[in-house]
Parts: C-alpha cells; structure tokens; sequence
C-alpha cells in the first residue's frame, strides 16, 4: 500500500513540477495537459528510479513517513520539470523542421 501511495504523490508531484516549468519556461510550455502528462510520467520514472537507487528515501520503518514523503515529493517534482523541458525542446526541434 506504500508504495502504490508514493507512486500517486510522485505523479502529481511531477503533474505540478512540469507544469511548473511550463509556466517559468514559454519556451518548453506544452500546455496545460502537456505540461501535466509529461510532469508526472517524469515523476513517475524519476521517483521510482531515485527510490531504487537512494533506499533512504523509502523511509527509516520502511513505510511511508514524513521524510520519506519529501523525498518522493522532490523527486517526483525534479523529474517531472526534467522531462517537460526534454519534451518541450523535442516539440520545437522537430516544429521547427519544414517538410522539404
């Protein structure tokens, strides 16, 4: 049940983060639900990713406390703003190029 719980606060950490982005970035903005389906697959993949890699996060009971919660916030939050930027420069890049 944790985990399914840190999987939810990541994706809407990374929904909020990459919306975030949008909104500082015009230039990466993918709208809205861009912004928002991008944030939080990012979260998603970033969170898990960090979990795996950094146990600390998945808290000292193993279970889901207060610091284990601000990690998966950061997390989520931080992959979330990465992948909206990734995927707002693909956009523009591949906007950019006319058929030819």
């Amino acid at each position: 049940m944790e985990s399914l719980i840190a999987l939810v606060v990541q994706l809407i950490a990374g929904a909020v983060g990459g919306n975030a982005v949008g909104a500082a970035f015009k230039d990466v903005n993918l709208g809205t639900l861009g912004n928002s389906i991008a944030g939080a697959i990012g979260g998603g993949i970033a969170g898990q990713l960090l979990t795996a890699l950094v146990p600390a996060l998945t808290g000292a009971s193993g279970g889901l406390d207060v610091g284990a919660l601000l990690g998966e916030i950061a997390g989520g939050g931080a992959g979330g703003a990465l992948l909206t930027i990734i995927a707002g420069l693909v956009k523009n890049m591949t906007a950019g190029r006319q058929p030819g």
